[in-house]
């Protein structure tokens, strides 16, 4: 079928290559001029090598658990599946490279201000913003504010650490050459770290928290990137346009990372193509339920890691991807 895919993140550029690979005819328009996202922290779990083997080769660390610091207790939590520390700028172009070996047409600076013509399936793939989205009538998404910033030094240790603040967390990553702080958070004003069983009038922003913490740790930080978070679920009953990843609200309730969500509905929509409609019904049966229990275990670590941490074991193990 003749089919058109808005945006060449991971999503768009996973459906090209398997589309393409399954004998449709498929463009896709990129508004960027070139591929590659590079507001990411490049942090995906093994299953990665499940949708693109080819990507092992992109490693740079590995890591198998995370310490999450509340104000009076660590919790370490180990994953049943370890997770890779890649460069999403090269496993995007990694994957453009095999859709265009078959045969996918991928066409750069090419802003989408209405939806294309002349196509029997549209995908849109736009992310967070999504023009398909917004074409569709559908309703906005909920967003959160990622912003990242690198130190040049070695660290190939394979833990995560976290701070948890509200509505959110601080993260430190070891990417094996250099180390990655970060902040994601609602973009509304939230308060600082450590202060959310404190009543307190004077609220940060997103900035001033990640800002506070890196000069209490004296760390100085480079390269500083950001990156709106979509969430909420938001695939359409449309028989002929649909959406998919970030476009589609499918980002972890708790980390916000979207890329193996993203591309686990890709895989239940290929299997469905062309029937959009069954993508839909799928793809909602299978994300709901994880994203409401998701929320539900969110809520309830953050409540009891504040006020009650002795009740939480110090060492938990869960599933990488998915809580439940």
């Amino acid at each position: 079928m003749k089919t058109a895919i808005v945006g060449a993140g991971i999503n768009g550029l996973y459906l090209a290559w398997q589309l393409s690979k399954a004998g449709h005819e498929v463009t896709v328009f990129e508004k960027k001029e070139k591929i590659g996202k590079e507001a990411c922290s490049g942090l995906f779990s093994e299953r990665i090598l499940e949708f693109i083997p080819e990507s092992k080769r992109l490693v740079e660390n590995e890591i198998n658990s995370v310490l999450i610091h509340f104000p009076k207790k660590t919790l370490k939590i180990c994953f049943s599946r370890k997770f890779f520390v890649m460069s999403h700028f090269q496993l995007d172009n990694l994957v453009a490279g095999l859709a265009r070996n078959e045969g996918a047409k991928i066409i750069l600076n090419q802003a989408v201000n209405s939806l294309p013509e002349g196509f029997e399936r549209i995908i849109g793939c736009d992310g967070p913003l999504s023009t398909v989205r917004k074409k569709l009538n559908l309703a906005e998404l909920d967003y959160r504010l990622a912003i990242q910033g690198f130190v040049s030094k070695e660290d190939k240790s394979d833990s995560v650490e976290t701070w948890p603040i509200k509505s959110g967390f601080l993260w430190k990553i070891p990417r094996g050459k250099e180390v990655e702080y970060g902040i994601i958070a609602k973009p509304s004003l939230v308060k600082g770290v450590g202060d959310e069983n404190k009543s307190s009038s004077s609220p940060f922003t997103v900035v001033r928290v990640f800002d506070e913490f890196l000069r209490k740790r004296n760390i100085q930080v480079e390269r500083m990137k950001s990156a709106l978070v979509p969430q909420n679920f938001c695939i359409p009953a449309n028989a002929k346009i649909t959406l998919c990843g970030d476009a589609a609200g499918l980002t972890k309730p708790w980390s916000g990372g979207g890329v193996i969500w993203g591309l686990v509905a890709a895989g239940i929509l290929l299997k469905n193509f062309p029937d959009f409609l069954k993508y839909q019904k799928e793809a909602r049966s299978f994300f709901l339920p994880r994203i409401i229990s998701s929320k539900i275990c969110t809520v309830g670590a953050y409540f009891f890691g504040f006020r009650f941490p002795w009740i939480i074991p110090t060492k938990i193990k869960i599933e990488s991807d998915f809580l439940i």
